[in-house]
């Protein structure tokens, strides 16, 4: 009897989450996207972000630390109110609020007191979708948002954690932004969001963030920055022909063609030219292709 009881209470516990049906998004959505560094969020969902504004949408970019190291030349408080300023004037072009944490470059820790920070922010925004990087990645600053965010995913909707902030009804859907790694497994695209009605606007965008997009960031250099156009006109040419950073929502459009196909139509998702893909997370709302459409307004 005994033994029955144990392996009855030992099959309880490893029961999967219950999945509860998800009722239809609310006339007005609410989005919220975690970067890295002050053009993160931008670089990986600027697009989707603008997509969604544009259709009258609740967007909001955050940045969880402030790169104060994320220039070859310039440092500290100077580069970080610099990026500040930058990623603010990026973000009003996407149609997006701007929030940037105090928390150094390179310095993000996945601890209990940064966990409540990610939890507290998606409350306040009453999300109903939340973006961030894989928690795999090249830099430890983009893994510990994506597993501050993770973690975040079944908090959001617990009371008595961060009971300061009242917690949200229904769990959003947590999305990965696309990346190439390959280990401990690749990137799968569950939803891909075709951009050409709005990469221009992107582009107008990240060609504000001048500390990366020109002068090359952390691992630029004095050599580098001679070969970039001065004039505005100039750089901007220069952007969308020579620079890696536009050329990655194309690559991303080619990688997952089947998928633009498959949400699009033959017609329109074969002639689509640049996109932005997503990965949903297993430990927020799950979602069908019905409710993706319906959460991802643009599949007309």
């Amino acid at each position: 009897m005994r033994i029955a009881f144990l392996v009855l209470v030992t099959a309880v516990f490893a029961l999967p989450a219950p999945s509860v049906p998800a009722a239809d998004p609310p006339a007005k959505l609410r989005i919220i996207v975690f970067g890295a560094h002050p053009d993160d969020a931008e670089l990986k969902a600027g697009g989707t972000a603008a997509k969604f504004a544009k259709l009258g949408h609740e967007v909001k970019l955050v940045s969880v630390t402030n790169g104060d190291i994320g220039h070859w030349k310039e440092a500290g408080g100077p580069l970080a109110r610099r990026r500040l300023a930058e990623v603010q004037k990026a973000d009003k072009i996407l149609g997006a609020a701007c929030e940037v944490l105090d928390i150094h470059d390179g310095e993000l820790e996945p601890n209990l007191e940064n966990r409540k920070k990610i939890t507290r922010l998606i409350r306040e925004w009453k999300a109903d979708i939340v973006i961030a990087h894989r928690p795999w990645d090249y830099h430890p600053d983009h893994r510990y948002v994506g597993v501050l965010v993770q973690d975040a995913a079944y908090m959001v909707a617990v009371p008595h954690f961060c009971p300061d902030t009242p917690p949200l009804k229904a769990n959003p859907v947590f999305l990965y932004s696309s990346d190439n790694f390959v280990k401990p497994y690749r990137f799968k695209a569950d939803i891909v969001v075709g951009l050409d009605n709005v990469i221009e606007t992107k582009f107008d965008a990240l060609h504000e963030l001048e500390s990366q997009t020109y002068e090359g960031g952390a691992l630029g250099s004095e050599e580098q920055f001679r070969l970039v156009p001065k004039g505005d006109a100039e750089r901007k040419k220069w952007f969308r022909e020579k620079h890696y950073w536009a050329k990655r929502d194309a690559d991303v459009a080619n990688k997952y063609r089947d998928e633009l196909v498959a949400y699009y139509g033959p017609e329109k998702g074969k002639r689509m030219k640049y996109a932005e893909a997503f990965e949903v997370c297993e430990y927020g709302r799950q979602v069908n292709t019905a409710q993706i459409k319906k959460l991802f307004p643009f599949y007309e």
